[in-house]
């Protein structure tokens, strides 16, 4: 059978349309009825919608196009079906307790949404491309490609559950969680998110020829915003104005790494320069209130000195 194309070969204006559809109605869900439960169920259900329909139109079928739309298919269940039950569980989306009441806050929630799903998707479009299917063998870059989602993957998914079962146990109510993976990492969730785009867009870099090379906007994009934007930086201030006064909590800020998985002693010992260009430690990340840190010092210097002095 022939490819189908609508308007460009690379079905972008259809892609766009179905996401801003599927997006405007999820909305409309959400909003009428003051839904958190869809808003995470629609996000990843689009991308899987993205993929298999560009897999479909173009009709080649290649072993890489099947390989990149089971990828996604595989990331949308396991990321829908965990935030789903995670909001049934929890009840609400704190994310949208100063929005409900405000449509258009709300509505802009949505609308970067859908902007994020078709951004993201870039490098998946562009793979099942009719024209991509230059090639059925298998690349450097789609092996390391392939490496890079398969340990994203499995990260971002040991980290989700290790999180939510330590927050689902009562007796660690008001503790941060410092368990399995987040010993190493701050935010090893997001280190498998980062970590299987930028894979998937290794994999497309097999086949995308020409304006295709825009693709890269997408793992970029999903990038800049955890580090950047609605990410780590939100997560690190609220942490940081919940805990900033527990010289605990200041030691495992100090001695974990925010995105990149490190054994503790190791990072600690790391210049601040490896720190901040390796290891993401940005200076954005630091809110605590730094009269508030040398208090504290002083305070655990007082104590130390008075221990000292008590045991001679």
């Amino acid at each position: 059978m022939k490819p189908i194309h609508f308007v460009d070969p690379n079905n972008l204006l259809l892609c766009a349309i179905i996401t801003a559809a599927m997006q405007i109605f999820f909305f409309g869900i959400a909003a009428t009825f003051r839904f958190d439960k869809v808003t995470d169920f629609a996000g990843g259900t689009n991308f899987m919608v993205l993929a298999l329909m560009t897999l479909l139109l173009a009709q080649t079928f290649s072993v890489r196009q099947i390989l990149v739309t089971a990828f996604v298919c595989a990331w949308g269940i396991r990321l829908s079906g965990y935030l789903l039950y995670r909001i049934i569980k929890i009840g609400e989306d704190k994310r949208f307790d100063d929005k409900r009441d405000n449509l258009c806050a709300f509505a802009g929630f949505w609308t970067f949404q859908a902007i994020w799903v078709f951004t993201v998707s870039l490098p998946v479009i562009f793979t099942n491309c009719s024209y991509s299917n230059v090639n059925n063998y298998f690349t450097v870059q789609d092996i390391v490609g392939i490496s890079m989602y398969g340990v994203g993957l499995l990260t971002e998914t040991f980290a989700d559950f290790q999180k939510f079962n330590f927050r689902d146990n009562p007796a660690n109510n008001g503790k941060w969680c410092d368990y399995g993976l987040w010993k190493w990492s701050r935010h090893p969730n997001y280190f498998g998110e980062i970590l299987l785009w930028w894979g998937m867009f290794l994999i497309s870099t097999s086949v995308i020829q020409g304006g295709q090379w825009a693709g890269v906007i997408g793992p970029v994009f999903i990038t800049s915003i955890l580090l950047f934007l609605s990410g780590i930086p939100l997560l690190e201030k609220k942490s940081d104005e919940r805990y900033g006064k527990v010289e605990a909590y200041r030691e495992y800020k100090r001695s974990t790494s925010p995105l990149v998985p490190l054994p503790p002693y190791l990072y600690r010992r790391l210049p601040d320069a490896v720190k901040c260009f390796v290891c993401c430690e940005f200076p954005l990340y630091n809110t605590m209130d730094e009269a508030d840190e040398d208090e504290l010092e002083v305070k655990v210097d007082e104590v130390n000195g008075k221990a000292r002095a008590n045991s001679a």
